[in-house]
């Protein structure tokens, strides 16, 4: 089986316009995400809509392809130049471009997933730890996850579910295990050409999560498990903290 990760990139951001091209120790941010990336995937490129970003990435020796500016997401835009490369790969790896710190144990993890044929999509959760207190549950931009027993999605929230009757708020973590989505996903080729043509479902709508579209239409996505966390960078304050942890 053959996998490709893409990594799509944007100049356009509201909170940190040219978030790509940040400089993290003499790196560009998307060349970080580039080589981890590299470490476990054979074949990797960045998918742009961006004149900077696409010089920048063929500066470093990546592989970049030009895409719309007019994708509603990432995956539409993963779509794109997996068929602008050619479409010889049999699943695609959506990588997110602004987390320079992914581990190559994630991406295996997600690899891992595919070992059986019936897998559709599949993505990653994190176990929340206890000591993170309810108010990192609680947070609304870590949405949750709850599985079935076969490693399913049931549902995505960025409230938190389930909830506990009868316990208090404070004691959840400690009573229940709660799922942390990571946002990178894998998708069997035929089935990204399938949902990027579905429109917007209701509940995508309603908590502004586009896997829920997925899920709507009767999608199932896998859910790998790792016990590591991912840093994304949302922000020029986040962005200084997280070279601080460079070496």
């Amino acid at each position: 089986m053959k996998f490709i990760g893409i990594i799509p990139a944007r100049y356009a951001s509201t909170r940190f316009p040219g978030k790509p091209l940040a400089d993290m120790k003499g790196k560009y941010m998307i060349q970080r995400v580039y080589e981890q990336a590299r470490k476990v995937l054979d074949h990797v490129c960045v998918a742009t809509d961006d004149d900077r970003i696409f010089n920048a990435v063929q500066s470093f020796g990546g592989e970049v392809v030009m895409t719309s500016a007019q994708h509603r997401s990432g995956t539409d835009r993963c779509f794109e130049a997996y068929r602008t490369l050619g479409g010889h790969e049999d699943v695609v790896i959506n990588i997110q471009g602004d987390e320079p710190f992914i581990k190559p144990e994630q991406i295996e993890s997600l690899i891992a997933c595919f070992d059986s044929p019936q897998i559709q999509i599949a993505t990653l959760v994190r176990p929340f730890e206890a000591s993170e207190g309810y108010e990192a549950l609680a947070n609304p931009n870590s949405p949750k996850v709850v599985l079935n027993e076969r490693h399913e999605a049931l549902y995505f929230s960025r409230s938190v579910i389930p909830y506990l009757r009868g316990v208090e708020p404070a004691e959840w973590l400690a009573r229940h295990t709660y799922y942390k989505h990571i946002g990178m996903y894998g998708y069997r080729a035929d089935v990204l050409g399938q949902i990027t043509c579905l429109p917007q479902s209701s509940l995508e709508l309603a908590e502004s999560l586009e896997q829920l579209r997925w899920l709507q239409n009767g999608y199932t996505i896998k859910v790998g498990i790792t016990t590591q966390e991912t840093i994304g960078i949302d922000t020029p304050a986040d962005l200084e903290k997280a070279i601080a942890l460079l070496p």
